[in-house]
């Protein structure tokens, strides 16, 4: 769904565990938590707080 970051609290690089919290996503005037589907490591974040998203935005990539 399209919205705007609020929070980005991970950094590319960092180790993180199943369902721990990676982003705020701010869409339909609702805060939504954005958590990682595994443990891994953060590849790449795309998006920086503040920016907008389209619907269908890879908002983090993780390493293979």
């Amino acid at each position: 769904m399209p919205g705007k970051i609020l929070r980005v609290l991970v950094l590319e690089g960092d180790d993180v565990a199943r369902g721990a919290t990676l982003l705020v996503l701010e869409a339909m005037k609702m805060e939504h938590e954005i958590k990682a589907p595994r443990d891994g490591r953060v590849a790449r974040m795309p998006f920086r707080e503040g920016d907008q998203v389209e619907a269908g935005a890879k908002l983090v990539e993780f390493a293979p």
